[in-house]
Formats: C-alpha cells, structure tokens, sequence
C-alpha cells in the first residue's frame, strides 16, 4: 500500500485503551474517557486487532492480546453465572443485554487469538461459538436473533442485518481457526455462513437493486421505516448503510473463498452488485467527496457525516475484489480512496484516524465522539495484497 496511514502507530495508539477489564473507548487525545464505560464489543474488536498485530510480529501486541483473551474468559464483561457476556461494565452505565453483535466480535476475538496462538484463545473461541450456537443462531431460519436478557429468558423483539453481517465475519473467522483440527465444525460454520448470507444479500439485497434492508420484526418482514426519527443512530440507522454494502460485499468474496469449489456463483455476482452500488449511489452523492453515512431508499443522503469505517470498508472491499478479479478498476478506486483517507482522516499525530467528519472534511462526534477503535482501519491496512481466505487472520497466516 501507497497511504501514510501505518500499522504500527496504530497499534502504538491503541494499546492505550488497554484497562484492567478489557480496553477503553478512547478519545480523540488517545486517552481512555473515564466517563464511558468498558463495552465488550470494543474490547472483543481490539483483542481481535492485537492479534492480527501478533500475527505480523509487531512488538507488544501479543501480550496485548493475551490481556484481551484473559480479560474477556475472566473478567466482569463475562457472565459466570449465567454465560455469555454483558454489553458493558463501569462508569454508571452497567447493561446486561447479551447481545449477537457483541459475541460475534468475542467470537471473532478468540479465532484470531487461536490463529495467533494466544494463550487461552482456544478456550475462549469454544466457549464463545457454544454460546452464540445454542443462543443466537436459529437453524430454522438460517440467521441469528439480535438479544436477550441477562438470563436469557426474553428476546428482543427486533432482528437486525448489522448483528448477522458480523455473525457471517465471526463464523468465517471461528471457521478458519478450527479447521486444522476439527474440519467438520469448520464446515458447518461455513455453511451457516452462507445460510444468513443467502437471505440478506441474495434474497432481500438482489430484489431491492441492492439497497440492502437492515431492519427487521422477529419475523423477518423488513422494516423500512426503522428508526427514522433517530437515522444518525451507531449501530441501526435509518436507511441504507453504503459502509454495510461494501462490508457485505467483501464478505462475499470471502465465502466464496472459504467455500472453494462448493461457492455458488451468486456470491460473486452479489459481490458486484453490491460494491458497484454503494460506490457509484454512495460516492459523493452530496456533491461532497466521499461517502456519506445513509442514504434514502431513493439513494438520496440521509446522514450526510463522513464515518471513517465507512471509507476502510470501502477500501478493503476495493482490495479484496482487486485480488480476485484482477481489475484495474477496483486497483483504481482502492487508490483513490486511500488517499482520501490519508488527506482526511489521518490524525498524523496519533497514526488512527478521526471517526466522523462533517461533509466539508471538519472533525464531527454526532454520531462517533473520540477514537474508540482500530478494528475497521487495520483490517483495511492489513488485506491489500495478500490471498482472500475466509478470514483476515488467515490471509495473514498465508502471507507470512
């Protein structure tokens, strides 16, 4: 890669947000807020961060990752009593939902810790994948359920696009740490991984003109109008995400990869649709360069605010087509965003990236207040020019 963007400072900024449960959300000085609490998400998604870092021998992410292993297998985030994990702990705020989005990433986080060979990766990787098989994937619909209580007795009633998209990423990744020894998990996994893919790209992207749904009752019947009244929303806003479109997208790709010569051919069609779609409706459809964070159902910008993991989805699902196709122009449109990315994001300061901008490149926080993760920029640092496997951690293994 061309861009300044490095992992190294990264990661050098990022070990800051190491605390005694996990790791902090940091703020735009590197600092963890005292004020926010420790959420398992952010501490799954940097263990998960450490361990690619480990996988790439850079200094001090290996421990890092062991504390993110050991903190997650012991620490308050896991719920002894009950199993599972608490979205977060501390500072006032303390919520016992457990939630599919959070255990995707504490799956994600123990298949890298066992690719990397982190103490405990293993156990926490089966302990973590036991939970979200007997909690939240429903095999009769082929997709997870998005939360519960505290003692699993009551279901949200709400499924969500965001949690499964992250459940086909975790399933890959679990995949991938466990076929060495268990090839029939490995294939299950997969197969579940293109069950959810099947119904939320294939079947409910393709008839929209890939506009992807991500809302929907405990039915499945897609609710278009969600959240409307809150569309700046982090995690369920209003409208089609473009971030989402090119995280699918790459995902596919990924699949396909994983799937080899079982792949269906949709996956690779998919992939297109949804990438030439985000790109072309999403780039600059304010006249603004860069991609804003929704659009209407007409392609019209709904949250015109520049999210910075929006434009690293963009970048590594431009990579990831490049080395499966071959292509000048996802080489091209990789290049060109990166160096979007390098001119407006950059804080050369720290080596992360500001979170939010406003259309005319000022730092924003309405929706993303700090730095508070590396997962989204280092997946994008570490993909370009390496072999598409299953998983970030794998193609990093097949690399080195």
């Amino acid at each position: 890669m061309t861009v300044r963007t490095q992992l190294g400072p990264l990661l050098s900024f990022a070990a800051a947000s190491r605390v005694p449960e996990g790791f902090g959300y940091l703020g735009d000085d590197g600092q963890v807020l005292a004020a926010k609490p420790v959420e398992t998400w952010i501490s799954a998604r940097m263990t998960h961060v450490f361990g690619l870092g480990a996988l790439v021998g850079e200094p001090g992410a290996e421990d890092l990752a062991a504390h993110g292993v050991a903190a997650l297998r012991e620490g308050p985030l896991h719920d002894a009593e009950h199993g599972g994990w608490r979205s977060a702990v501390g500072a006032g705020a303390d919520d016992d939902t457990k939630a599919a989005y959070v255990h995707a990433f504490v799956v994600l986080a123990g298949s890298t810790a066992t690719v990397a060979g982190i103490a405990g990766g293993r156990a926490l990787l089966e302990e973590a994948l036991e939970v979200w098989e007997q909690r939240f994937w429903d095999d009769d619909e082929g997709l997870a359920v998005e939360s519960f209580d505290r003692t699993w007795a009551t279901s949200e009633a709400y499924r969500g696009a965001n949690a499964n998209m992250h459940g086909v990423e975790s399933t890959l990744a679990a995949a991938d740490a466990l076929a060495p020894t268990d090839p029939g998990a490995a294939a299950r996994l997969r197969t579940r991984a293109l069950r959810a893919t099947e119904r939320i790209v294939h079947q409910w992207t393709r008839e929209r003109d890939w506009r992807l749904p991500e809302h929907f009752t405990p039915s499945w019947e897609p609710l278009p109008e969600f959240n409307r009244d809150r569309p700046a929303d982090p995690f369920r806003p209003y409208g089609v995400t473009v971030g989402h479109q090119f995280e699918w997208a790459r995902l596919c790709l990924h699949l396909a990869a994983a799937l080899g010569e079982d792949a269906p051919g949709w996956l690779h069609t998919d992939a297109d649709g949804l990438f030439l779609a985000a790109a072309e409706r999403g780039w600059a459809a304010d006249g603004h360069e860069g991609f804003p964070y929704t659009l209407d159902w007409d392609d019209r910008p709904v949250v015109a605010a520049r999210m910075h993991w929006v434009v690293t989805e963009a970048i590594a699902a431009a990579a990831v087509r490049h080395a499966v196709l071959g292509d000048p122009q996802s080489l091209a449109l990789q290049q060109r965003w990166e160096e979007l990315g390098d001119r407006l994001f950059l804080d050369p300061a720290v080596g992360s990236w500001h979170h939010e901008l406003t259309p005319e490149g000022a730092v924003g926080s309405r929706t993303w207040a700090g730095k508070p993760d590396a997962y989204h920029l280092a997946q994008m640092l570490l993909l370009p020019g390496r072999p598409v496997r299953g998983s970030v951690a794998a193609a990093v293994l097949a690399s080195r």
